[in-house]
């Protein structure tokens, strides 16, 4: 059954139920709650996954050697290397370097002035 069949159905007056059977206007809230359902799963979570991809696409792209960042692990490290149309980059966190992918980049805390500024 589509959606304008059901709206069809339900729109129709059924005049008086038979006494043993269930109460058609019983279903209208129900209904109402299903198609409020439907057009949150169609119009209001993929808008809301879109606005998030871009939010970290534009982190993505404002990366650069130096920046302090914070992973999706929890590891705090500075961006020591970085190359573009590579989706790779190399950060420093305490005595270790680690390679990771930009994309577990959560968030962008600073910079670091001294590392921005050392040469290869």
């Amino acid at each position: 059954m589509t959606i304008a069949s059901l709206v069809i159905i339900f729109a129709q007056e059924g005049g008086e139920a038979a006494p043993g059977a269930p109460m058609g206007n019983s279903l209208t809230p129900l209904f109402i709650v299903a198609l409020f359902m439907l057009f949150l799963m169609l119009v209001v979570f993929p808008a809301q996954t879109r606005r998030q991809r871009r939010e970290q696409e534009k982190l993505m792209a404002s990366l650069k050697r130096g920046s302090k960042v914070l992973t999706n692990a929890g590891i705090v490290g500075i961006v020591v290397s970085i190359r573009e149309g590579d989706d790779e980059i190399v950060i420093r966190s305490e005595d270790s370097r680690l390679r990771i992918k930009k994309s577990v980049v959560v968030q962008i805390l600073g910079a670091d002035e001294a590392e921005a500024n050392k040469k290869d």
